[in-house]
């Protein structure tokens, strides 16, 4: 039982002695305020946070979203191919693929694909 005592000390004394060590060989200085500040993409931490953004943005943003998700359910439909039926595959593909080109068309004559405005 002392033999683990005198151990457990001994890997705390051995702790102690490298972090005070690493706190005296550090670089770090206090004064250094730019480096100890968040960094918010060029924009100053300290003023309001709710700024407005452009609401087009962010459908835009929207739409890539979930045209880049039908990408990747489309790309397994070239690998079920061979083990499904024929017809049943070419009919499942070819809604999928109409209903994205119907969606595409609605939001293209909505004026969303629209990037000036």
């Amino acid at each position: 039982m002392i033999s683990i005592l005198k151990f457990i000390l001994l890997i705390v004394m051995i702790n102690l002695v490298i972090s005070v060590m690493i706190m005296m060989i550090n670089k770090k200085q206090i004064s250094d305020s730019q480096k100890s500040s968040p960094f918010e993409c060029g924009f100053n931490p300290m003023t309001y946070k709710r700024l407005p953004f452009s609401i087009h943005f962010f459908l835009i943003a929207v739409i890539f979203l979930i045209f880049d998700i039908e990408i990747i359910i489309i790309l397994p439909m070239i690998l079920t191919l061979k083990s499904s039926q024929l017809t049943a595959w070419l009919l499942t593909s070819t809604i999928f693929v109409l209903i994205l080109i119907l969606g595409l068309y609605h939001e293209w004559m909505n004026g969303m694909l629209n990037w000036t405005k």
